[in-house]
């Protein structure tokens, strides 16, 4: 038995999916700026041929607000649409950035300690606090990365809605 997997479970499961279309790029942006049109009160976004990104419309403007990103390219003369779900390209390399940052600090200093110890010398006494202050600072970025998609889940949802009904339509059946 051979059990098949859609492009709508892949939008559920994964904050990415990939589907192929019948329509041309040009086709697909108008398509999608007939939709944005429909629902100007509810999404925004920018659209051209190549690249779209839409937003939920807020009164507020959360830090880790979600975005569909939705790339579409020509692969083996066929039009693929790829999505992407997530926070801005801004935000996203920040919290990397953070990640990267603590995680080379407490590498530094738990080495720092660990070299201290083995040569029994006392001139990094601190080290080792410091590098349990370093994962203290991982674990609150990664608290504040969690704390912003808990906040954003909503609008998640909404554009999980705005990519099924304005792409999921024109998706190519392949056999």
């Amino acid at each position: 038995m051979k059990t098949e997997e859609t492009t709508l479970d892949k939008i559920r499961t994964r904050p990415r999916f990939k589907m192929l279309t019948h329509l041309t790029k040009e086709e697909y942006a108008e398509s999608l700026k007939k939709y944005l049109a429909e629902h100007k009160t509810e999404f925004s976004g920018n659209i051209n041929k190549e690249v779209a990104t839409i937003w939920v419309e807020t009164p507020y403007d959360n830090y880790w607000k979600p975005r569909l990103s939705l790339r579409v390219e020509i692969e083996d003369d066929q039009t693929t649409i790829r999505g992407v779900f997530g926070p801005s390209s801004a935000v996203w390399t920040f919290f990397m950035f953070l990640y990267f940052s603590f995680s080379i600090l407490w590498m530094t200093f738990f080495t720092m300690h660990y070299v201290e110890n083995q040569i029994k010398s006392a001139e990094y006494p601190w080290a080792l606090s410091a590098s349990f202050v370093m994962l203290f600072f991982i674990l609150l970025t990664y608290l504040a990365a969690r704390f912003g998609q808990y906040k954003g889940k909503e609008e998640m949802l909404k554009l999980r809605q705005f990519a099924e009904e304005s792409t999921l339509q024109f998706e190519k059946i392949v056999n």
